[in-house]
Formats: structure tokens, sequence, C-alpha cells
């Protein structure tokens, strides 16, 4: 890749693994990059805010859930060129809880989201955008081990 060229400034992503027993949440995305994908919760993070305040901002914002025992996961370095709009996202994945058991996701932006539902990490819907792909390629799990 040309260093220096006129593509996009990388930016920094937040995705979170909203928690439900063993089930994800996740959305199909309506949006340009990874149309028809399914994804987890996330969005920009904004300046000055945290890890942990970007995550329960943007599942708040996308599906109506108050999520308590935000936690980091891990981070990856995601380069997308075969998309119309290029991009580079640093994604920084965080797990979350749900504040309230009997909450249930709402699709609180229908532009951008085809709708939320609970799905077996075992058995993920196809197909994943390509930074939560390459997750599950790499064998990761978001449920804690101990």
């Amino acid at each position: 890749m040309e260093k220096g060229s006129d593509l996009p400034a990388p930016f920094v992503g937040v995705a979170v693994f909203v928690l439900k027993g063993k089930k994800v949440l996740m959305g199909r995305r309506l949006s340009a990059v990874g149309h028809n994908t399914f994804a987890l919760p996330g969005g920009h993070l904004e300046f000055g805010e945290s890890f942990e305040e970007c995550a329960a901002r943007e599942v708040k914002e996308e599906t109506g859930l108050d999520v308590v025992k935000i936690e980091f996961l891990a981070v990856r370095n995601n380069v997308v060129l075969n998309e119309p709009k290029p991009a580079h996202v640093v994604c920084i994945f965080m797990r979350a809880a749900l504040a309230d058991a009997d909450q249930l996701p709402q699709n609180m932006e229908p532009e951008k989201c085809g709708g939320w539902e609970w799905y077996d990490w075992e058995d993920p819907p196809k197909p994943l955008f390509i930074g939560l792909e390459n997750l599950v390629q790499s064998g990761f799990t978001p449920f804690p081990t101990d």
C-alpha cells in the first residue's frame, strides 16, 4: 500500500460484544461499507471519550439497551480496500452485559441496521463484517474463560 497517498486517515472504532448467556447481539449492516454483513453494535470513538463511554453510548444509540460491566477484550487493525470507500479502522473490541436481563433490543437506527438479534457465537450469521470475521477466524471467544 502506498504511504502518504490520498487515502483517508485511520480512525478508532469501538465494537461491543453484548452478551446474553451464550448469545451475542448482532445486526445486519445497511450502510455502504460492509452492506448486508452482520456486525456488533459500535461506532466511532469521539474526542475525549473513553472506550467504555463509547461502548455504552453506541449500544444505547443503536439498540436502546443499557449495559454494565464494560471491559476491553481485543484490538484489531483493519484495512478495508474492497469497498466503495476504503477505510483503515483500529477497532477496539469490548464486552458488556445487559443492565437488566429483561431488556429487548430495539432498532434505533433503521437506516443503518436491519435489526438486532441474539446469535449463537458457535454458529454466527453469515456473512460477518470483515473485522468481526477476522476475529472469528483467529479462534477468539468473547466469553469469559474462568
